[in-house]
């Protein structure tokens, strides 16, 4: 049976020999795809700029492949993966050391909280490694990348970057200006509490079992000064969520509708002309600046 290594070369044979070895089927419903591009993990790790005051959160350990290399570049790593046979390659892969923690377990509580066991072991290895900056750098399962990355950027635990692979259409979402068709909720989100940058398109034939889909790698920088405008992050995507529940609508209906929140559309025009907002607009047409604007007014 093959054992794999920190330094095994994750390619295209040996992922199939490895799971056919040991009977693993990547699942779908868990956006199981490995990066076999061995240039574009290079890409990943570059982008990352890890010293060894860095501490790394890496969600979806799988083979164990880029979780090497980080404990060979950070001064610490939080690694989490949910399946029980790559937990295993990982346990195998990457021998224990003092300045990784290896979590067999759910990022996530729901879709909406993270899982205070990684919270936890972040920041108790953090305290005991010394580090300076913490940085999510993961090939994301495309299952939970949306969760984890807004999750991340609401906590209390301050990221200096986070540089990531997701779905194509989630990197769209996440870097799309007012009044496209990829705009909204999360793109608002994202861009009031962080800085989003492109750094390469990547196709489906760089990673195995092949998506059906494009790819990217993109680096999120979050500001402090951004989430002090911001105020509540979690008071913010609360109104996103219940704003864009009516995309459709005008900003007037929109913003009447709001649950939990009696203003009729006479009081919502009012509100508006103070902004100076025509209330017959559509949300997704508004700058992250007025979205904030309307969340003080009506959140």
């Amino acid at each position: 049976m093959t054992l794999p290594t920190p330094s095994t070369r994750q390619t295209l044979s040996y992922l199939r020999n490895l799971f056919a070895e040991r009977g693993i089927k990547p699942k779908n419903k868990l956006g199981q795809n490995f990066l076999i591009d061995l240039n574009l993990l290079d890409l990943l790790l570059r982008s990352a700029e890890l010293t060894r005051a860095d501490l790394v959160l890496e969600v979806g350990s799988g083979t164990g492949s880029l979780t090497a290399r980080l404990v060979e570049q950070a001064g610490a790593v939080v690694s989490v993966e949910i399946d029980p046979a790559f937990a295993a390659l990982t346990e195998e892969t990457v021998p224990p050391r003092e300045n990784m923690v290896f979590l067999h377990s759910d990022i996530l509580k729901n879709k909406n909280e993270l899982n205070p066991a990684v919270l936890h072991a972040l920041a108790d290895l953090g305290q005991r490694c010394g580090t300076q900056r913490v940085k999510l750098v993961s090939n994301l399962p495309y299952a939970v990348a949306v969760p984890v990355l807004t999750n991340l950027l609401l906590c209390e635990l301050a990221f200096e970057r986070m540089v990531v692979t997701v779905q194509w259409e989630i990197a769209e979402r996440l870097l799309a200006v007012p009044a496209t068709k990829d705009y909204g909720a999360l793109t608002v989100l994202v861009q009031s509490l962080a800085e989003v940058e492109l750094i390469r398109r990547l196709s489906p034939k760089v990673f195995w079992p092949r998506p059906l889909v494009d790819s990217a790698i993109v680096r999120i920088r979050p500001s402090a000064v951004k989430r002090q405008q911001v105020g509540d992050p979690g008071r913010f995507r609360a109104f996103l969520r219940d704003l864009y529940m009516h995309r459709r609508k005008n900003l007037r209906g929109a913003l009447a509708s709001l649950p939990n929140r009696a203003c009729n559309k006479s009081e919502v025009d009012a509100r508006l002309a103070e902004l100076g907002l025509d209330g017959n607009l559509r949300a997704e047409v508004l700058d992250v600046e007025q979205h904030l604007c309307l969340c003080q007014q009506f959140g």
